[in-house]
């Protein structure tokens, strides 16, 4: 049955892929969030351990997400690849870094003797769930945006500017975007936080969770509404079906959501779920939260991705040049290599189910303070 799909639905089909392993990444960066909490929410080293032992759970599974989702698009989708990290090398060498400097941490933070002792590790850590996150949603943003980058008749890609990606900073939307994925991130992480420790004993630190998830969430609305503004009232990159031309439309993203409805349910749904989980934390004191914003950061994302990329719309494109711009069409793999990938995609439900299985098992019971103590202490971090 896959063998018989088009080369067009296939892919249509991995770019859905691809945005959901996209928004599930999204989702993950609770890490992030975490660990930018540690100095507001940890008053004392048994707090921070809580927190760190809280998150050091689960922060390989965001950077082996990110990791899928650029492997995805590498073999479904080439010429993104190469044109993006290819070109604009600069903000994807800082977002690695970001991500080193974490392991890194994780791993010495509480070594006996490390050289630059606990706070530096810390330092990191908060650096790369603000900047490394910040990055990323600034990444993003040029999906709408656009980037400097010309490719010839033989594809080499050639960036106009010597910033190579970082000059997206200078774009608010873009910027806005990736201040909103930072301060949802640490949503998350307090809501993540607030599910998994025994906050038995520590009153003041359960208070101190439940404002950061309220107070993030509040300033993070700005940016929310810069973004949604800008979506709705942006000219965008449409793209010719017949001839594959690209040109400027008006209002090209509110045409998607028009005539896409549902993305655009798909999105509200999304920030519903987002809006109920930080009332039902805050105000209906209950500790389930991230059950329904991580679900909710998941659909807003999705409705982001296939925005950027359905309805003959181009998903990276240039704003120098615009019949350089990359579309699901004339960016992807061959119908030979898409469908090969399709069969071995079968088994992306197993390795989830496989995941939620550990998950589960890990979070059975919630972390006690107790647990960090003795000569049996799970204080790893």
């Amino acid at each position: 049955m896959i063998g018989s799909l088009d080369t067009v639905t296939l892919q249509k089909l991995w770019w859905l892929i691809g945005s959901v392993v996209g928004s599930l990444f999204l989702f993950l960066t609770f890490v992030q969030g975490g660990q930018t909490l540690l100095w507001q929410l940890g008053k004392n080293e048994t707090e921070k351990s809580l927190i760190i032992n809280s998150i050091g759970r689960k922060w390989e599974l965001t950077f082996t997400t990110l990791v899928l989702f650029g492997g995805a698009l590498f073999a479904a989708f080439p010429k993104f690849y190469a044109t993006s990290f290819g070109g604009a090398y600069w903000v994807w060498i800082a977002i690695l870094f970001t991500f080193i400097v974490q392991a890194v941490s994780f791993e010495y933070r509480k070594k006996p003797d490390n050289l630059f002792g606990s706070t530096v590790y810390e330092a990191f850590l908060f650096i790369n769930g603000t900047v490394g996150i910040l990055l990323i949603g600034t990444a993003v943003g040029t999906f709408f945006t656009g980037s400097n980058f010309v490719l010839n008749e033989y594809n080499l890609v050639r960036w106009t500017t010597p910033w190579r990606g970082l000059e997206a900073a200078q774009n608010i939307f873009n910027v806005s975007l990736g201040l909103f994925l930072v301060l949802n991130a640490r949503v998350l992480g307090a809501l993540y936080l607030l599910n998994n420790i025994d906050f038995s004993g520590m009153d003041t630190f359960k208070t101190r969770t439940r404002n950061a998830i309220l107070s993030n969430f509040i300033a993070a609305l700005p940016f929310l509404l810069i973004v949604l503004i800008g979506l709705l009232t942006m000219d965008g990159f449409n793209v010719n079906p017949a001839t594959g031309t690209v040109s400027m439309m008006p209002f090209k993203y509110l045409k998607n959501l028009v005539e896409m409805p549902i993305v655009l349910i798909i999105l509200l749904a999304g920030l519903g779920l987002v809006i109920f989980a930080v009332y039902s934390a805050k105000f209906q004191k209950r500790d389930s939260g991230i059950w329904f914003a991580g679900p909710g950061t998941v659909l807003v994302g999705l409705s982001v991705f296939f925005t950027a990329g359905y309805n003959h719309t181009a998903f990276y494109p240039s704003k120098v040049d615009l019949q350089s711009s990359l579309t699901i069409f004339n960016a992807s793999s061959s119908h030979y290599t898409l469908t090969a990938m399709t069969y071995v995609a079968l088994i992306i439900p197993v390795v989830l189910a496989y995941i939620a299985y550990v998950w589960k098992l890990m979070d059975s019971k919630k972390l006690k303070a107790e647990e960090l103590e003795g000569p049996e202490a799970s204080e790893n971090y």
